[in-house]
Protein backbone atom coordinates (compact mmCIF):
# COMPACT_ATOMS: atom_id res chain seq x y z
CA UNK A 1 0.00 0.00 0.00
CA UNK A 2 1.54 3.12 -0.98
CA UNK A 3 -0.30 5.62 1.36
CA UNK A 4 0.71 4.24 4.99
CA UNK A 5 3.46 5.87 6.53
CA UNK A 6 5.29 4.61 9.68
CA UNK A 7 5.60 7.37 12.39
CA UNK A 8 6.43 8.64 15.60
CA UNK A 9 3.69 9.74 17.65
CA UNK A 10 4.90 11.54 21.02
CA UNK A 11 2.66 13.86 24.00
CA UNK A 12 3.20 15.59 26.80
CA UNK A 13 1.32 14.68 30.13
CA UNK A 14 0.95 17.80 32.53
CA UNK A 15 0.74 16.82 36.04
CA UNK A 16 -2.24 16.25 38.07
CA UNK A 17 -4.03 14.92 34.71
CA UNK A 18 -7.27 12.88 35.17
CA UNK A 19 -8.45 9.97 32.69
CA UNK A 20 -10.87 11.09 30.06
CA UNK A 21 -8.94 14.69 29.51
CA UNK A 22 -7.34 15.43 26.36
CA UNK A 23 -4.30 16.45 25.38
CA UNK A 24 -1.90 17.28 21.70
CA UNK A 25 -0.08 14.84 19.72
CA UNK A 26 2.86 15.08 17.89
CA UNK A 27 3.14 13.10 14.77
CA UNK A 28 6.43 12.89 12.84
CA UNK A 29 7.39 10.41 9.83
CA UNK A 30 10.51 8.10 10.85
CA UNK A 31 10.12 6.23 7.04
CA UNK A 32 10.88 7.62 3.73
CA UNK A 33 7.07 9.30 3.50
CA UNK A 34 7.50 12.68 1.60
CA UNK A 35 4.16 14.04 3.25
CA UNK A 36 1.72 13.43 5.82
CA UNK A 37 -1.02 15.66 4.90
CA UNK A 38 -4.60 14.83 5.25
CA UNK A 39 -3.34 11.14 7.27
CA UNK A 40 -5.08 9.88 9.82
CA UNK A 41 -3.42 8.22 12.82
CA UNK A 42 -5.13 4.84 13.95
CA UNK A 43 -5.22 3.79 17.11
CA UNK A 44 -2.05 4.09 19.26
CA UNK A 45 -1.12 3.73 22.90
CA UNK A 46 1.22 5.85 24.17
CA UNK A 47 3.68 4.73 26.51
CA UNK A 48 5.62 6.63 29.24
CA UNK A 49 9.20 5.38 30.68
CA UNK A 50 8.09 2.80 32.89
CA UNK A 51 6.55 1.03 30.12
CA UNK A 52 3.02 1.71 31.11
CA UNK A 53 -0.39 2.91 28.97
CA UNK A 54 -0.92 6.87 29.74
CA UNK A 55 -2.61 7.57 26.74
CA UNK A 56 -4.46 6.27 23.59
CA UNK A 57 -4.19 8.74 20.76
CA UNK A 58 -6.00 9.01 16.88
CA UNK A 59 -7.81 11.15 14.94
CA UNK A 60 -6.97 13.14 11.89
CA UNK A 61 -3.37 15.05 11.46
CA UNK A 62 -2.99 18.79 10.98
CA UNK A 63 0.22 19.60 8.74
CA UNK A 64 1.10 22.51 8.15
CA UNK A 65 3.67 22.07 5.15
CA UNK A 66 3.15 20.10 1.74
CA UNK A 67 5.07 18.58 -1.10
CA UNK A 68 4.49 18.61 -4.73
CA UNK A 69 6.44 15.99 -7.08
CA UNK A 70 6.17 16.65 -11.03
CA UNK A 71 6.33 13.12 -13.62
CA UNK A 72 10.11 14.00 -14.23
CA UNK A 73 10.54 13.91 -10.43
CA UNK A 74 11.12 17.81 -9.77
CA UNK A 75 9.66 18.63 -6.67
CA UNK A 76 8.56 21.79 -4.20
CA UNK A 77 8.53 21.37 -0.73
CA UNK A 78 7.08 24.14 1.46
CA UNK A 79 7.37 24.04 5.49
CA UNK A 80 7.87 20.76 7.15
CA UNK A 81 4.68 18.47 5.28
CA UNK A 82 6.29 14.92 7.35
CA UNK A 83 5.29 16.64 10.77
CA UNK A 84 2.04 17.56 12.85
CA UNK A 85 -0.48 18.01 15.40
CA UNK A 86 -3.52 15.93 16.62
CA UNK A 87 -4.96 18.79 18.88
CA UNK A 88 -6.74 16.96 21.82
CA UNK A 89 -5.65 14.05 20.22
CA UNK A 90 -5.08 11.51 22.97
CA UNK A 91 -6.88 10.64 25.59
CA UNK A 92 -5.79 10.27 29.14
CA UNK A 93 -5.79 6.80 30.34
CA UNK A 94 -3.42 6.80 33.40
CA UNK A 95 -2.66 9.70 35.73
CA UNK A 96 0.42 10.57 37.12
CA UNK A 97 1.22 9.84 40.95
CA UNK A 98 0.82 13.06 42.66
CA UNK A 99 1.92 13.96 46.20
CA UNK A 100 -0.18 17.00 46.43
CA UNK A 101 -2.57 15.08 49.35
CA UNK A 102 0.86 14.34 51.26
CA UNK A 103 2.19 15.82 53.95
CA UNK A 104 1.23 19.03 56.21
CA UNK A 105 2.84 21.58 53.51
CA UNK A 106 3.21 22.50 49.91
CA UNK A 107 5.72 23.37 47.22
CA UNK A 108 5.81 26.16 45.12
CA UNK A 109 8.14 25.36 42.44
CA UNK A 110 9.17 28.88 39.99
CA UNK A 111 9.10 28.40 36.49
CA UNK A 112 11.52 31.00 36.43
CA UNK A 113 14.21 30.92 39.16
CA UNK A 114 14.65 34.33 40.98
CA UNK A 115 15.39 34.93 44.47
CA UNK A 116 13.51 38.42 44.47
CA UNK A 117 10.21 36.60 43.13
CA UNK A 118 10.70 33.38 45.72
CA UNK A 119 11.22 36.17 48.49
CA UNK A 120 7.94 38.16 47.51
CA UNK A 121 5.63 35.47 46.80
CA UNK A 122 6.51 34.10 50.49
CA UNK A 123 5.81 38.08 51.70
CA UNK A 124 2.86 38.14 50.06
CA UNK A 125 1.60 34.87 51.21
CA UNK A 126 2.61 35.77 55.10
CA UNK A 127 1.07 38.83 54.86
CA UNK A 128 -2.73 37.25 53.80
CA UNK A 129 -2.59 34.05 56.01
CA UNK A 130 0.17 34.91 58.68
CA UNK A 131 3.65 33.33 58.90
CA UNK A 132 3.01 30.05 56.83
CA UNK A 133 5.27 30.51 54.09
CA UNK A 134 9.19 30.27 54.01
CA UNK A 135 11.25 30.66 50.53
CA UNK A 136 13.61 28.01 50.08
CA UNK A 137 15.86 28.99 47.57
CA UNK A 138 15.08 31.00 43.97
CA UNK A 139 13.18 28.07 42.59
CA UNK A 140 10.91 26.83 45.81
CA UNK A 141 9.09 28.24 48.16
CA UNK A 142 7.05 25.62 51.25
CA UNK A 143 3.90 26.80 52.34
CA UNK A 144 2.25 24.82 55.17
CA UNK A 145 -1.52 23.89 54.17
CA UNK A 146 -4.48 22.13 55.41
CA UNK A 147 -4.03 18.49 55.66
CA UNK A 148 -7.55 17.06 54.52
CA UNK A 149 -8.21 17.05 50.86
CA UNK A 150 -11.22 19.85 50.77
CA UNK A 151 -9.82 22.21 53.02
CA UNK A 152 -6.63 22.00 51.13
CA UNK A 153 -8.07 22.61 47.59
CA UNK A 154 -10.48 25.55 49.32
CA UNK A 155 -6.96 27.10 50.40
CA UNK A 156 -5.44 26.74 46.91
CA UNK A 157 -8.07 28.73 45.92
CA UNK A 158 -7.77 31.28 48.21
CA UNK A 159 -3.90 31.30 47.37
CA UNK A 160 -3.79 31.83 43.42
CA UNK A 161 -5.35 34.95 44.68
CA UNK A 162 -2.80 36.23 46.37
CA UNK A 163 -1.20 39.41 44.52
CA UNK A 164 2.62 39.32 44.01
CA UNK A 165 5.09 42.10 43.11
CA UNK A 166 6.88 40.18 40.51
CA UNK A 167 9.92 41.07 38.51
CA UNK A 168 9.87 42.01 34.85
CA UNK A 169 8.66 39.11 32.69
CA UNK A 170 10.58 38.07 30.61
CA UNK A 171 9.45 38.23 26.35
CA UNK A 172 9.06 35.43 24.99
CA UNK A 173 9.33 34.38 20.68
CA UNK A 174 8.23 31.19 19.49
CA UNK A 175 9.28 29.28 16.21
CA UNK A 176 6.66 26.80 14.83
CA UNK A 177 9.34 25.52 12.69
CA UNK A 178 6.68 22.74 10.96
CA UNK A 179 4.54 26.16 10.14
CA UNK A 180 6.95 28.76 9.53
CA UNK A 181 4.97 30.50 11.88
CA UNK A 182 7.09 33.06 14.29
CA UNK A 183 5.44 34.67 17.11
CA UNK A 184 6.35 37.63 19.13
CA UNK A 185 5.49 39.42 22.46
CA UNK A 186 5.09 42.96 22.51
CA UNK A 187 8.16 43.08 25.28
CA UNK A 188 10.49 42.02 22.86
CA UNK A 189 13.72 44.55 23.35
CA UNK A 190 16.71 44.99 21.24
CA UNK A 191 20.04 45.66 22.15
CA UNK A 192 22.44 47.91 19.12
CA UNK A 193 23.33 45.44 15.91
CA UNK A 194 23.80 45.92 12.73
CA UNK A 195 22.09 42.80 11.12
CA UNK A 196 23.11 41.62 7.74
CA UNK A 197 21.15 39.14 5.50
CA UNK A 198 20.91 37.35 2.25
CA UNK A 199 19.64 33.75 0.51
CA UNK A 200 21.15 31.29 -1.31
CA UNK A 201 18.86 29.51 -3.87
CA UNK A 202 19.41 26.93 -5.87
CA UNK A 203 17.14 25.69 -8.40
CA UNK A 204 16.80 22.12 -10.14
CA UNK A 205 14.45 21.74 -13.31
CA UNK A 206 14.59 18.41 -15.02
CA UNK A 207 13.98 17.82 -18.65
CA UNK A 208 13.88 14.85 -20.73
CA UNK A 209 15.46 15.28 -24.87
CA UNK A 210 14.11 13.18 -27.33
CA UNK A 211 17.32 11.53 -29.41
CA UNK A 212 15.73 10.53 -32.76
CA UNK A 213 18.11 8.89 -35.31
CA UNK A 214 18.16 9.30 -38.99
CA UNK A 215 15.56 7.31 -41.33
CA UNK A 216 17.27 3.98 -42.34
CA UNK A 217 19.92 4.47 -40.12
CA UNK A 218 19.17 1.39 -38.00
CA UNK A 219 19.31 3.32 -34.70
CA UNK A 220 16.34 3.75 -31.65
CA UNK A 221 14.70 6.73 -30.50
CA UNK A 222 16.34 6.99 -27.28
CA UNK A 223 14.94 9.89 -24.02
CA UNK A 224 17.71 11.39 -22.01
CA UNK A 225 17.05 12.96 -19.18
CA UNK A 226 18.79 16.63 -18.57
CA UNK A 227 19.01 18.60 -15.30
CA UNK A 228 19.78 22.27 -15.28
CA UNK A 229 20.89 23.67 -11.62
CA UNK A 230 20.88 27.55 -11.15
CA UNK A 231 22.44 29.26 -8.51
CA UNK A 232 21.19 32.78 -7.12
CA UNK A 233 23.13 34.11 -4.01
CA UNK A 234 20.85 37.31 -3.00
CA UNK A 235 22.83 40.55 -2.43
CA UNK A 236 22.49 40.67 1.74
CA UNK A 237 21.63 43.90 2.90
CA UNK A 238 22.77 45.88 5.79
CA UNK A 239 19.85 47.27 8.58
CA UNK A 240 21.41 49.14 12.08
CA UNK A 241 19.08 48.11 14.89
CA UNK A 242 19.37 51.01 17.99
CA UNK A 243 18.96 50.69 21.11
CA UNK A 244 15.93 49.58 23.01
CA UNK A 245 14.37 49.13 19.41
CA UNK A 246 10.42 48.20 19.80
CA UNK A 247 8.88 45.34 17.90
CA UNK A 248 7.80 47.36 15.42
CA UNK A 249 11.17 48.55 14.63
CA UNK A 250 12.24 44.94 14.60
CA UNK A 251 9.39 43.89 12.23
CA UNK A 252 10.20 47.07 10.03
CA UNK A 253 13.50 45.98 9.57
CA UNK A 254 13.02 42.16 9.06
CA UNK A 255 10.67 43.26 6.80
CA UNK A 256 13.89 45.48 5.12
CA UNK A 257 15.88 42.95 4.37
CA UNK A 258 12.62 40.79 2.51
CA UNK A 259 12.87 37.90 5.26
CA UNK A 260 10.65 34.91 5.12
CA UNK A 261 9.42 33.16 8.21
CA UNK A 262 12.55 30.86 7.87
CA UNK A 263 14.88 33.20 7.38
CA UNK A 264 13.47 35.27 10.84
CA UNK A 265 13.93 32.66 12.92
CA UNK A 266 17.93 32.35 11.95
CA UNK A 267 18.26 35.75 12.64
CA UNK A 268 16.37 35.76 16.20
CA UNK A 269 18.23 33.16 16.42
CA UNK A 270 22.13 34.81 15.48
CA UNK A 271 20.56 37.89 17.46
CA UNK A 272 20.10 36.18 20.79
CA UNK A 273 23.59 34.57 20.58
CA UNK A 274 25.04 37.50 19.91
CA UNK A 275 23.27 38.71 22.81
CA UNK A 276 21.20 41.70 21.45
CA UNK A 277 17.84 39.99 21.66
CA UNK A 278 16.27 40.40 25.11
CA UNK A 279 13.69 37.78 24.87
CA UNK A 280 13.66 33.92 25.35
CA UNK A 281 13.15 31.67 22.63
CA UNK A 282 11.27 29.02 22.27
CA UNK A 283 10.92 26.23 19.52
CA UNK A 284 7.50 24.43 19.24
Amino acid sequence: VKNVAAVAVSATLPPMYSRGQTIDVTVSSIGDAKSIRGGTLLLTQLHGADGEVYALAQGSVVVGGMNATGASGSSVTVNTPTAGLIPNGATVEREIPSDFQMGDTITLNLKRPSFKDANNIAAAINASFGGIATAQSSTNVTVRAPTSPGARVAFMSQLDDVQVQAEKIHARVVFNSRTGTVVMGDGVALHAAAVSHGSLTVSINETSNVSQPNAFAGGRTAVTPQSNIAVNHARPGVVSLPESSSLKTLVNALNSLGATPDDIMSILQALHEAGALDADLEVI
